[in-house]
Parts: C-alpha cells; structure tokens; sequence
C-alpha cells in the first residue's frame, strides 16, 4: 500500500527566485532538499553579484542563473519553464526560520486536493513583517499550488515585484480555491537590512510601484466582503 501512495503522489518542486540572497539561501535550501514530499529543489539566481548560486549548489539545489536580474517574476517564470512538476511551491530565498511543518503545512492542502493554492502568512515572527502579511497577505510570496491552474496565466514574467498581486488576480477570475496557511515564527530579512538603507529603502519603492501596475482595485472591496460573510456566518450560530 504505501508504494502505491508514493507512485500516486504528484511531483512536487519548490521553485526559489533568489537575487543577492547568499545569507540565507544556503538555510532555506537544506530545509527543502529533505523533506519527504518534493522532489525537486531550483533556485532561479536572477543575476545574482554575490554566492547566491554556488551556496544554493552546495546545499543540494539545482540551480538555473540568468545572466541579468529580471526580476521576480521572470525569475519564476523561468524555473517553471524547466519543470514539469504537478506541484509548485514557490518560496523567497531571504527566509528566516523555515521549519519542514511549514512546507508541510503548505503542501498538505494542495496535494490533498484541499485547495488549488495556498498562501502562507507569516505569524509570531517578527512584528513589521507579520503586520504587513496580516494587511495585505495577497502580497506573500510563500504560495503552493497545482500547475494546471496556471498554465495560462500570460503576465508572471512582466510583474517584476508584482508577481504576487498577478496571482491572486488570476486566482480570483478563475474561481481557483485558495486557503491562507499561518507560518508560525517565520519571517525573511528585509530589504534595508540586506541592502542598506538607501538601496534598501530603493528597492522597496521599486517593489511597491510594480505592486501598484497590477493592483486589482477590487481588493480591498472583496476583502471586506469575505470579512462580512465571516461575521454573518458567525452571527447566524
């Protein structure tokens, strides 16, 4: 029976868009390669300057480098292009406290046919990192999902920064089930501590305009709604 359950199992792959991020690549990394439920760990170093690549290598992944930084979005693009995995989880290279619950966490609803994608939110980590997941948690970039549900979606290698944003959208118009999974004690290294505070601080303005180009202006809207139907759901017990 349980090599049954192992043939059955899709294939999963972990897809990691790294950019300078050899402080905390090599971590992340040896996370992923033992865990029992993927298959396949790529690191996408997106013109990374620093030892993204080689450190990612040296702790087990298959590594792709693009010869420039293209940004997020194409850095994700890109590792897709080089998979045929049934399961993708994507997953920041800057990560700080992953735990094998936490993938598993985010894997169970998908491969369990729970949900067609999961979000993970960052909680009981560090305040301005949970604060800003909690706000805008269609910002995460910790997402698993099958790939057949996004297939077709034409503008991930275009949204930079807004990667993110261009997911969510697209989930929402297919009608895609997705259910938020809390990461307990995770957060990432923000940009001003990676980079400084005037490339930080740059950088971040960067992220944020490429956010904007792709913002639905029905986010929020929906977000309150989804809020009302919690409180009718619960006024009605």
């Amino acid at each position: 029976m349980e090599s049954v359950e192992k043939m059955a199992k899709p294939a999963v792959v972990v897809i990691v868009p790294a950019y300078d991020e050899e402080e905390t690549i090599a971590s992340v990394v040896e996370v992923l390669v033992s865990h029992p439920l993927i298959d396949d760990v790529l690191v996408v170093s997106d013109g990374s300057q620093d030892g993204t690549a080689e450190r990612a290598r040296q702790a087990g992944a298959r590594v792709v480098e693009l010869p420039e930084n293209m940004g997020k979005g194409a850095a994700m693009q890109t590792g897709l292009s080089v998979t045929a995995a049934d399961v993708v989880l994507f997953l920041d290279a800057d990560l700080i406290g992953l735990r094998a619950e936490h993938v598993e966490n985010m894997l169970r609803p998908v491969l369990d046919g729970e949900a067609q994608m999961t979000v993970g939110v960052f909680g009981g980590g560090r305040g301005p990192t949970d604060f800003a997941q909690q706000i805008a948690p269609f910002l995460s970039g910790q997402r698993a999902l099958r790939r057949t549900v996004i297939d077709d979606l034409e503008d991930m290698g275009e949204s930079g920064y807004g990667v993110e944003v261009a997911l969510t959208r697209y989930m929402r118009r297919h009608h895609a089930s997705v259910s938020e999974v809390v990461l307990v004690e995770l957060t990432h290294r923000m940009k001003e501590e990676k980079r400084g505070l005037v490339k930080g601080f740059a950088a971040r303005m960067k992220m944020y305009w490429d956010i904007v180009k792709l913002l639905p202006k029905d986010l929020p809207r929906e977000g309150r709604e989804q809020k009302d139907k919690v409180r009718q759901g619960d006024s009605g017990r």
